[in-house]
């Protein structure tokens, strides 16, 4: 991964976990006091809204570049 990559990442990272650390705390703030309760937040967003976005993204480049060897 490139410097300028990394760097991306770290920010966009800090701007998702921001989001959904805002959207854990309003479901149930009593839930983020514990270390176990903040991985099971954790795990719960990434599973509802991030790792399906990844998917999502992830299959339109397998579809594209199937498309591309066939000249589409």
């Amino acid at each position: 991964m490139t410097p300028e990559d990394q760097q991306k990442l770290e920010e966009y990272s800090q701007g998702i976990a921001a989001i959904l650390y805002r959207n854990a705390e309003a479901k149930n703030a009593e839930r983020l006091k514990t270390l176990e309760g903040i991985e099971l937040a954790v795990r719960e967003q990434m599973l509802e809204n991030v790792s399906p976005k990844i998917g999502v993204f992830l299959s339109r480049q397998v579809v594209a570049q199937k498309q591309e060897k066939r000249g589409i």
